[in-house]
């Protein structure tokens, strides 16, 4: 197998990873305003990802960079024609993250009303965005002779486009109260688990109907398999979830958003950005690939540093595996007034 098949399969795995782990990121943050009654409820759905949130990000970091390395031409071209949603995607983040830091700074209501509403859009942003971002990225986009992107932003917002940033706003809703229902317990628990019931009905819906329309204009044997196995993951879900089994339910909706993402890449190659002009040219693996040595020297350190990754993320959640209740969180506790 040639290297540059070895990087997009190993970018496609990162983001895998990012989608099924930020995802209920960003499912939770959408819902805190949802689920919780009070400022205890609100506490205990923030501290379900709070140990993980920011180690979750660093997914999309690491996506980010091998792009840049193993295919330079891509990503010139994706980060310039992509510029404003990504920067909103990234300003998004910032300000998510910031949020979850400067809640408790204060010990005022208003104070902390205004920083969950930073959680609440920092997180439906990206939500939508990522979708909008990744359904132009497969369906194409006009790309010259040059290799450059020759559209607006409004060139993005086709319904293709709107529809994969819907699908996507509805499978980290459904993703985020799966994993509340799995990591919460009394009265969160089981309003997460009937919402991920409702949530997960509507989203198969709508994601039957984008993955479709995917396969009809890209996709070949191998990814109507995986969107096929994907749909019924995400119904045996929702079973599992109205069954009030948490766990295998939160599995399912993993499942698949993991395996609707590996289609969309499956779709896509040996593209990497399809060209809808017919004077343009395609981004390939090929032609926009760096060079076999640089390549090679990514494969070596991606061989040693990737298992100590994922090795201490898989410990992360091991040590914070226990659901969150209303009694964990203190009636008296103080909020943190220095760094």
């Amino acid at each position: 197998m040639e290297l540059t098949t070895v990087w997009f399969i190993l970018i496609a795995v990162l983001w895998i990873g990012y989608f099924t782990l930020e995802g209920f990121d960003f499912g939770v943050g959408m819902l805190l305003p949802v689920l919780s009654r009070n400022e205890t409820e609100r506490r205990v759905v923030i501290n379900t990802i709070g140990p993980v949130w920011d180690g979750n990000e660093v997914w999309v970091l690491v996506a980010g960079g091998a792009t840049f390395a193993a295919f330079p031409e891509w990503y010139a071209t994706l980060f310039s024609g992509f510029y404003l949603p990504l920067l909103l995607i990234l300003l998004a983040l910032i300000v998510r993250g910031v949020a979850f830091e400067y809640r408790a700074k204060q010990d005022s209501d208003t104070w902390r009303a205004r920083w969950d509403l930073a959680i609440f859009v920092g997180s439906l942003l990206p939500a939508v965005l990522w979708g909008v971002a990744f359904a132009n990225i497969v369906g194409g986009v006009p790309i010259d002779a040059d290799k450059e992107f020759t559209g607006t932003i409004f060139t993005l917002l086709n319904p293709y486009g709107l529809l994969g940033g819907l699908t996507t706003l509805l499978l980290f809703l459904t993703h985020g109260a799966m994993f509340l229902a799995l990591k919460t317990d009394g009265d969160i628990r089981h309003r997460a688990r009937a919402l991920s019931v409702k949530l997960g009905l509507a989203t198969a819906v709508v994601a039957v109907v984008f993955l479709g329309w995917t396969q009809l204009d890209t996709g070949d044997t191998w990814s109507a398999l995986l969107f096929a196995v994907a749909a019924v993951a995400l119904l045996a879900g929702v079973y599992a979830a109205q069954l009030g089994r948490e766990g295998w339910a939160f599995l399912g909706t993993f499942v698949t958003i993991a395996l609707a993402v590996g289609g969309l890449f499956v779709a896509l190659f040996p593209d990497v950005m399809p060209t809808t002009l017919a004077d343009g040219v395609s981004l390939t693996t090929t032609n926009a690939a760096a060079t076999a040595y640089t390549l090679k020297i990514m494969t070596w350190v991606a061989v040693v540093f990737t298992p100590i990754v994922l090795g201490y993320q898989a410990w992360t959640y091991w040590v914070f595996r226990k659901r969150i209740s209303v009694h964990h969180i203190p009636a008296d506790a103080q909020p943190i007034t220095h760094v």
